[in-house]
């Protein structure tokens, strides 16, 4: 059963479009369960209606006419309570309707198993047998998992356009997908999807603009390929015995073959550009190797997959990304699989409107990048299907982590109004961002910048930020193919601590492991968040830990301006070992004749165990720097880059709020400083909210400054001990989310509220 099921799933993954899927389910559960009947039924967007797609068994006439509310039927039954039903004998059932196209009057055997992707209904997948019988919990288990599967290609299918075109309806404007937000603002602009390299699932339909150079192309890949074979069958002659090399000649059969390379040029001469007719043909070819019970034939499939794969490789050999295949949009959406740096840098700024990724996270490298040039990013987008978006009109909110496929005009002008708005608001913030962040009642909070890029750092010499409250160092770590030198980092942390002095920047010591690995020094662990990173791998290798401080200290030399922080701290030892480790490379270098002044030194309060061991530590270092958006995902055993539980991730929650206030009032007891430097300093409820607790610094990107300013400068300390006293007693972060925003716009500070972000 298990070969069966993973058979059917590769099928169903490898269908090139939403009816192939549902015809390949039907047909395989009849066959493979040796049922009577298998449907589906699939929801009407919008409405609590199911119409029958596809069916093997049931009246072929009665396909796309049955329709049925949610409140008609056993089918409907399914889909209003969300869960398995199975009996043996449907008719006698008080819910059982007879559809006359059907001729399902004649099954008694009745198993209906719900369609549910992320927690909405899609359909209903349905199987009978003419005698009664209660189906068996191993027949219930393979349904399930066939319809979970089938769920994510309906999705796909609901944003790709698919669905639309199995109804005979015309495309559905405004399909909107979820993701994490990465970078704020709104954009919209044309999908150009990238794709890996040599990677066929994810190679997007593009149409070819010129039929005989795509032919051309791909008539030399084959050529290339088949060359590679035989010089690899030459090259084996010495290893394998001569009957082994002859599968080397069985390739270049294979590559030539009707099958293969006459299947793909008809694709392209259809009007598919290369890639993608490949793409399909070696689906087809795999498909049918796949489905043979010969295991030696089945095994074969991965023959065809690697040819493909390098016949895609040196097709993209001869393509670029501006001169292949039409020109980039003027307004460009860079949409892929797992957008790398230089991906989002091959795209003219000019050109660029926004970012889209399956994969990512808020705090990954591109997200980072996205947010230091103003471009809104959606990043950790679900079941994104990739290949099917490029060409498409999109939106991206980078403000909710949404994007709108084939937006409606309505929905346009909205979003055209928001970004409007955001502008003006901009604009109307520039002397805000010149002057220092003040209450209402004459108490000055200092505001200090984030920044990990040099491309900042101009910008800060001409800001009225109070410092650098986090120089993010495992950028230039991660932008380089080795471990910079310590003259290479002293020459960044020069440029760094230069641009702002004698105001100070703190420097984080190298912060990498979880969701930001460097790729020369990989961390291969089932739990990375929770393994070794920050902190952790630096005392682990004191030798890099010594050559980064040394850089450091080197480069404050005669500015003293520098403040080193500590990241990842879970215990006093590690902190000792640090300040230790800090000691000695003063010593080293006082010994070299350079003489620094020992900076003052804090801790990251990120994760549980600090919050109870603030006070040693607020005696063992000069300021604490909460960095909430870790804190925020430990505390609440929430991985805020997931886009399931990402709903689940709030900052104002209830436990968060009592944590942040214990961890102020036992620096406070030690008469040391407090700043907070992760999101939250950065959202405006949320500054409301830490102006109430005490905090006696914010850190906040360069974009947040000027809000993050206006925020302070409108309210007084009373007022914004008073909120705080009321959402300490509410429950529900949503009900504190909505305590504070009414408080924004009691201030006249509408315009931030916006999906409780800036």
């Amino acid at each position: 059963m298990l070969d069966i099921l993973r058979r059917i799933v590769q099928e169903v993954s490898a269908a090139t479009n939403l009816g192939q899927a549902l015809d390949i389910i039907v047909a395989r559960v009849k066959q493979s369960l040796e049922v009577d009947v298998c449907s589906v039924y699939l929801v009407e967007p919008g409405k609590e209606r199911l119409v029958l797609m596809a069916s093997e068994g049931l009246n072929a006439e009665s396909i796309g006419k049955v329709q049925l509310d949610f409140s008609e039927g056993l089918v409907g039954l399914v889909a209003q309570r969300a869960e398995v039903i199975n009996l043996n004998n449907a008719p006698s059932h008080p819910r059982f309707k007879y559809f006359s196209e059907t001729g399902e009057e004649h099954y008694h055997g009745f198993l209906g198993v719900p369609i549910i992707h992320h927690r909405i209904l899609l359909g209903v997948l349905v199987v009978q047998q003419r005698e009664e019988r209660r189906f068996g919990d191993d027949h219930a288990a393979f349904t399930i998992t066939l319809a979970a599967q089938l769920a994510a290609a309906i999705s796909h299918a609901e944003i790709s356009g698919d669905i639309e075109s199995l109804r005979k309806e015309t495309s559905r404007p405004d399909v909107l997908i979820r993701g994490i937000s990465g970078a704020p603002g709104v954009a919209i602009g044309t999908a150009h999807v990238v794709y890996s390299k040599a990677n066929l699932d994810v190679v997007p339909d593009r149409e070819a603009k010129d039929i005989k150079a795509e032919v051309r192309q791909f008539k030399d890949a084959v050529t290339q390929v088949q060359q590679e074979m035989l010089l690899l069958k030459e090259r084996m002659g010495g290893v394998l015995p001569s009957e082994e090399r002859v599968l080397f000649d069985a390739y270049v059969m294979m590559l030539s073959s009707e099958n293969l390379y006459d299947r793909t040029i008809e694709l392209i001469e259809a009007g598919q550009w290369a890639p993608a007719a490949l793409r399909d043909t070696i689906r087809e070819n795999a498909n049918v190797f796949e489905e043979m019970d010969d295991t030696y034939l089945s095994d074969r499939a991965s023959d065809i997959r690697d040819l493909g794969r390098r016949i895609l490789m040196h097709l993209q050999q001869s393509q670029t990304l501006r001169t292949g295949y039409g020109k980039i949009p003027v307004r460009t959406v860079l949409i892929g699989e797992d957008i790398s740096v230089t991906e989002l840098t091959d795209i003219p700024p000019e050109f660029l409107a926004g970012i889209v990724s399956e994969r990512g996270s808020a705090s990954s490298h591109v997200a980072i990048l996205a947010r230091a040039l103003g471009v809104p990013a959606v990043m950790g987008v679900p079941d994104l299907p990739v290949s099917r978006l490029d060409g498409r009109e999109v939106v991206v909110d980078g403000y909710s982590g949404r994007v709108h496929i084939q937006p409606s005009e309505q929905v346009k002008q909205e979003f055209m109004r928001l970004a409007l708005e955001e502008q003006e608001l901009t604009d109307a913030l520039k002397d805000i961002a010149t002057k220092p962040a003040v209450t209402l009642d004459g108490i000055h909070i200092p505001v200090y910048v984030n920044s990990g890029l040099l491309a900042d750092i101009n910008v800060m010499a001409y800001t009225a930020s109070d410092g650098i409250g986090l120089y993010r160092t495992e950028l230039p770590f991660i932008m380089r193919e080795r471990f910079p030198g310590e003259e290479e980092q002293y020459q960044i942390y020069r440029q760094v601590l230069e641009s702002v002095a004698p105001r100070p920047a703190t420097l984080r010591t190298l912060d990498v492991g979880g969701d930001k690995p460097l790729p020369y020094f990989p961390v291969e662990e089932d739990n990375p968040f929770l393994g070794w990173r920050g902190i952790r791998i630096m005392l682990d290798h004191p030798e890099l830990f010594l050559t980064q401080l040394r850089a450091m200290l080197r480069a404050s030399v005669g500015l003293n301006n520098l403040q080193i922080l500590f990241p990842m701290v879970s215990s006093i030892s590690e902190v000792r070992e640090a300040i230790d480790l800090v000691e000695r490379a003063w010593n080293e270098l006082l010994d070299e004749g350079v003489y620094a002044i020992m900076p003052e030194m804090g801790v990251m309060i990120e994760v549980p165990s600090a919050i109870y061991l603030a006070e040693p530590l607020a005696r063992l270092v000069d300021f604490l720097s909460v960095g909430s958006n870790d804190l925020v995902q430990y505390l609440l055993a929430v991985d805020r880059n997931n886009p399931r539980v990402a709903d689940l991730y709030h900052s104002m929650h209830p436990a968060v709020l009592r944590a942040m206030v214990q961890i102020i009032d036992a620096a406070h007891c030690h008469g040391k400083p407090v700043s907070v430097c992760g999101e939250m300093a950065s959202d405006p409820a949320a500054v409301a909210l830490l102006l109430g607790m005490g905090v006696d610094h914010l850190s906040v990107s360069l974009a947040g400054l000027p809000r993050v300013k206006w925020v302070i400068g409108s309210f007084s300390k009373i007022q914004a001990c008073e909120l705080l006293e009321e959402a300490l007693c509410l429950e529900d972060p949503l009900e504190i989310r909505k305590l504070y925003n009414n408080a924004l716009v009691d201030a006249g500070l509408g315009g931030l509220v916006r999906a409780g972000k800036y």
